[in-house]
């Protein structure tokens, strides 16, 4: 029976032309297609698991399930709104303010070599509410005050160390070249200081979204007044469009954003199509710290920040900048020890005892803020 079916089934193929398929047409299946996608926050771990492991050693595993675990936040009080009533109710949440308690612990100690508070190194007017060690107690969601704008504002608590580093001065004229979203913004007005501050971002959405932040919690006045200008111009061009201006400069670059990398999927910087950008990160770093150093005045002060772990975006950048600058422009820079720091916040935050230059947070399951590098720096000429 079968082979009568077979006998036909030849003598059909023999009348049938086969015409090539053009090459334009052919369909190769790409199996890798079908694979699932390996998640950018999965590619993050994995990256920092080759890296950070080699530079924390024995302390990487207790910094990664702290990366990985939900963190810790700080509550900012606007000191535009009525902030003692603000701060009698983050007290009766049992948070207290880790900056006025730190300065007011700090005392004389002859055997340990410190002399009175460093209130002078530090930003004035600064009050942030956080848990103590081990509690994971959240802060509820900021409410609209009496006085028409936002009680306070939640952010990580390391995030306020930079700003706290840059030591403002009555009458300051300050450039926040990296501002969005706006936390460190918001910060550097709740001082008091500034005559005039300059906020930029590259990104025009980055700040809308800064501009949001202003209108919520700073008062119209000052928002429209000449106290507060932002920007969308290139930072890295800074320095040629506004040399020798500034007294204080805050340079909080983009980075890994290591946190968010490895917790959101929504534009995380691992992302494959984001490759290139990722590698390119350092260098970029370099231009954006070099052009707000060309932006301070001589005798002025930077600080710079990421939320990076990497010794690559952090002290290596400081170290590239200076010598680019000292070899390009003759302009010489020094970085200040801020150790004193280290030990006057010792008790809010965990800190990376072996960074060359700048101070570093580390993730810490008992206390879960940062990560958050800083190192201020000072133009001399």
């Amino acid at each position: 029976m079968a082979a009568p079916i077979l006998r036909c089934v030849r003598e059909q193929l023999k009348r049938v032309t086969f015409v090539p398929v053009p090459r334009r047409h052919r369909h190769k299946k790409k199996w890798a297609a079908t694979e699932p996608k390996f998640p950018a926050n999965r590619l993050a771990l994995q990256k920092f698991d080759m890296t950070y492991s080699v530079q924390f050693g024995d302390l990487w595993p207790s910094i990664r399930i702290s990366l990985l675990s939900e963190p810790k936040y700080g509550a900012l009080v606007n000191n535009f709104a009525a902030w003692d009533n603000v701060s009698a109710k983050l007290e009766q949440l049992s948070a207290r303010d880790f900056v006025n308690d730190a300065m007011s612990h700090w005392e004389l100690e002859p055997e340990s070599g410190h002399s009175s508070a460093p209130s002078s190194a530090c930003s004035p007017n600064l009050q942030c509410f956080t848990f103590a060690r081990g509690n994971v107690s959240r802060f509820p969601p900021a409410r609209l005050g009496n006085l028409g704008v936002m009680d306070y504002y939640l952010l990580d608590a390391a995030s306020l160390l930079p700003v706290l580093a840059l030591g403002l001065q009555p009458g300051d004229i300050v450039l926040d070249l990296c501002a969005a979203p706006g936390g460190k913004t918001l910060a550097l007005l709740q001082t008091g200081c500034c005559r005039n501050l300059a906020a930029n971002d590259l990104s025009t959405s980055r700040t809308g979204g800064l501009q949001k932040v202003l209108h919520s919690y700073v008062p119209q006045d000052i928002r429209e007044g000449n106290r507060v200008r932002v920007t969308s111009w290139d930072g890295r061009k800074w320095g040629e469009l506004e040399g020798d201006t500034y007294d204080r400069v805050l340079v909080d670059v983009p980075c890994t954003t290591d946190r968010h990398s490895l917790r959101e999927e929504e534009n995380n910087i691992f992302q494959r199509s984001r490759k290139k950008e990722r590698q390119m990160l350092p260098m970029l770093q370099v231009q954006l710290l070099a052009a707000g150093l060309l932006a301070t005045k001589p005798g002025g002060h930077v600080v710079y920040s990421t939320c990076s772990l990497s010794h690559l975006q952090n002290e290596y950048v400081v170290q590239g900048t200076m010598e680019l600058l000292a070899n390009q422009y003759s302009i010489k820079v020094q970085v200040e020890d801020m150790s004193h720091f280290r030990k006057l916040f010792m008790d809010t935050f965990c800190f990376f005892p072996s960074c060359q230059v700048g101070e570093l947070v580390v993730p810490n399951l008992m206390a879960n803020f940062g990560p958050m590098y800083f190192c201020k720096m000072q133009r001399l000429t």
